[in-house]
């Protein structure tokens, strides 16, 4: 019967990435400490800034500027100069990343109510760390103009701009990079773990005998499909768990969506995996596969970077990268409790990224029986 063959061959399938001590131990601590790790240090959030002041006015004005500077969690350290020269050697020498001069009528100006200004020299190497810091500062700043005389009095008559932010109230970075990582990691596993999949048998010489075997082509497919799908199930399952009760990450949508539109994602990683698979003739060949898949697909998803940020001739690539799509999903039924239509709407995509690759994948594999 076909279900005999087929469970035989999952069995095997599992046997063969279980089976080893050091291959569970690869599979399954590597993993949960990149979540742990990654978690807190794959942050876009800059903190921990040292910046340089040059002071060249007396007054109580520069001061209060300067203590709303030390008061904020954002900046570590505040380093004191008298020399434009040591402010350009500072940048130079990146030892901050931002330095503040203030003129020597900013006090008196605020006094008599004309502008005054600030000069924030930043480090344009740096260019995104860049843009935050100045958004801090200009915060700063801001707070402190509404406090002179002259902001009071344009205050009393202006209407106040109160922002929320949806979906992150507090603006907590794990709550938007612990989904990420659910997705991201288990694109890695997935394809890993199928895409050494055939290169294994060929190396152990047993490819060949399974060519030969009663199993018919598709019936090949599947048994290579399911066991790297319940792993991939297996691992998001922790890391959801982990998401929630350890990051605190809130779960607002629905389980059966995520576990469901899950399941055509590791269907559209694993046929990717099977593909480069079958094109490679040694295991080396299959992780260096992988991996020239695996960091474009990372950098052209979503996950750091908007897609509406990148060119407009590369955006369509976009389309074929199954993270692009899992990634809304995720992101989505975590934090937005998104509606069954817009998942399918993601999902459909995966859908067809699957049954493109599978049957590529097929293809190949009958080109071997040739």
């Amino acid at each position: 019967m076909w279900w005999t063959r087929l469970k035989a061959l999952i069995v095997k399938e599992l046997l063969a990435v279980l089976s080893d001590p050091k291959g569970r131990t690869v599979l399954i601590v590597p993993p949960i400490l990149q979540l742990l790790v990654f978690s807190y240090a794959a942050t876009l959030e800059v903190t921990n800034v040292d910046v340089l002041v040059l002071n060249r006015d007396n007054g109580h004005w520069s001061q209060d500027l300067i203590e709303g500077i030390d008061g904020s969690p954002t900046f570590r350290s505040i380093r004191f100069t008298d020399s434009q020269q040591e402010v350009r050697l500072a940048i130079d020498t990146q030892q901050v990343i931002a330095a503040i001069e203030i003129g020597p009528t900013f006090s008196r100006d605020i006094e008599a109510g004309r502008p005054a200004e600030v000069q924030v020299i930043l480090d344009g190497r740096r260019s995104n760390a860049s843009q935050i810091v100045s958004g801090y500062l200009g915060r700063i700043v801001g707070a402190l103009a509404a406090e002179t005389p002259a902001g009071k009095r344009v205050a009393s008559g202006a209407v106040t701009v109160v922002a929320r932010n949806w979906f992150n109230p507090n603006l907590t970075y794990q709550w938007f990079m612990v989904p990420n990582l659910v997705a991201s990691i288990a694109l890695l596993i997935g394809l890993i773990v199928t895409a050494l999949s055939i290169a294994r048998e060929r190396e152990l010489g047993t490819f060949d005998q399974l060519m030969v075997s009663p199993l018919r082509t598709h019936e090949i497919l599947i048994g290579k499909l399911i066991p790297p799908i319940m792993i991939g199930l297996f691992h998001i399952s922790i890391y959801i768990l982990a998401a929630v009760f350890i990051f605190g990450v809130p779960l607002r949508g629905s389980l059966l969506l995520l576990y469901g539109s899950a399941v055509f994602y590791l269907a559209s990683v694993v046929g990717l995996g099977l593909f480069i698979s079958a094109l490679s003739m040694t295991q080396q060949q299959a992780i260096l596969g992988a991996f020239l898949f695996m960091v474009p697909a990372m950098l052209l998803s979503g996950f750091a970077t908007p897609i509406e940020n990148m060119p407009s001739w590369l955006q369509p690539i976009t389309y074929v990268n199954p993270l692009r799509y899992f990634l809304v999903i995720v992101k989505g039924v975590f934090l937005k409790d998104i509606p069954a239509v817009e998942v399918a709407r993601q999902t459909i995509p995966l859908f067809l990224i699957a049954i493109v690759t599978l049957s590529a994948a097929s293809w190949l594999f009958r080109r071997r029986l040739e």
